[in-house]
């Protein structure tokens, strides 16, 4: 991308203290809401460029994670780093160095297009010829060149679904939270969101995302399964797969079929094995 220096250029100088760290890093980290423990000593770590996938059912902690992650919740325990800031007590800093895409898009509907646009580049200060940059990408990614008058809220479901993404990207963030973003997207659009995923990996953001698509969760690099608010399983998705088909083999009165287990069955087995999801 040419043209003028974009605020990207300011949030990766002013993280270049902790640029050996991995972009996300936890350790014991827990939330609970009186004596409901929603997360439960969690440990993991996220490499840079890395798709890593959040799996669980739900009421697993995979939001209450995520919202500690991007500093919209405090932890009652444990540590956590996101672009080597301290999760506790550098919030607003962190705010400035994540991309993050709710369950709900966060779009305001009562705004056109191209507000939206200008409403998210203002909270980040992104002005002039980067947002100039920043604006045609967005609506070309999103395929709404021809709609930058029209009502965020008359847009079909996947056109949002893009449009949200952009904004969330508009400061051009190392590191992008995305909370099950597809949900209720066609294949078709959940397809073409991940292809932009992709491509954002590749160039080397830290991608974190959670999903409850089985197919969706195959695209990641790593994947961690929770259940309960504890980290039940962390590994590839092959390696989770040869796993499970090697237990499986291993079981009497088991017969083990030609192939590997899918994900799902992969899934499915392992919250069994920890007691089921929870109830309500």
């Amino acid at each position: 991308m040419t043209g003028s220096p974009s605020p990207a250029t300011t949030v990766a100088s002013a993280a270049a203290p902790h640029s050996d760290a991995p972009p996300v890093r936890v350790r014991e980290l827990t939330r609970r809401f009186g004596d409901f423990v929603a997360v439960d000593a969690v440990s993991f770590s996220v490499d840079r460029g890395e798709i890593f996938g959040f799996l669980g059912p739900n009421g697993a902690g995979k939001t209450t994670t995520i919202k500690m992650l991007t500093g919209l919740l405090s932890p009652s325990a444990g540590e956590g780093w996101v672009a080597g800031l301290d999760i506790r007590h550098e919030r607003p800093a962190i705010r400035q160095r994540i991309g993050y895409m709710s369950q709900k898009f966060s779009l305001y509907p009562d705004l056109t297009v191209g507000e939206n646009i200008e409403l998210f580049a203002g909270l980040y200060g992104v002005a002039g010829d980067a947002l100039d940059i920043r604006r045609a990408w967005i609506l070309e990614m999103a395929e709404l060149g021809d709609d930058v008058r029209r009502l965020t809220g008359a847009l079909p479901l996947g056109f949002k679904q893009r449009l949200a993404l952009g904004t969330a990207v508009i400061h051009e963030p190392p590191i992008l939270f995305l909370d099950e973003p597809t949900s209720g997207v066609d294949p078709v659009a959940r397809r073409r969101f991940w292809d932009l995923i992709d491509g954002f990996a590749a160039a080397g953001r830290t991608i974190f995302v959670s999903t409850h698509y089985m197919e969706e969760a195959e695209y990641c690099h790593r994947l961690a399964l929770m259940n309960r608010g504890r980290l039940i399983a962390l590994d590839t998705p092959r390696g989770l797969r040869e796993a499970e088909g090697l237990r499986a083999a291993g079981t009497p009165g088991t017969h083990p079929s030609s192939g590997l287990p899918s994900l799902e069955d992969v899934f499915v087995a392992l919250v069994q094995r920890e007691g089921g999801a929870r109830s309500g």
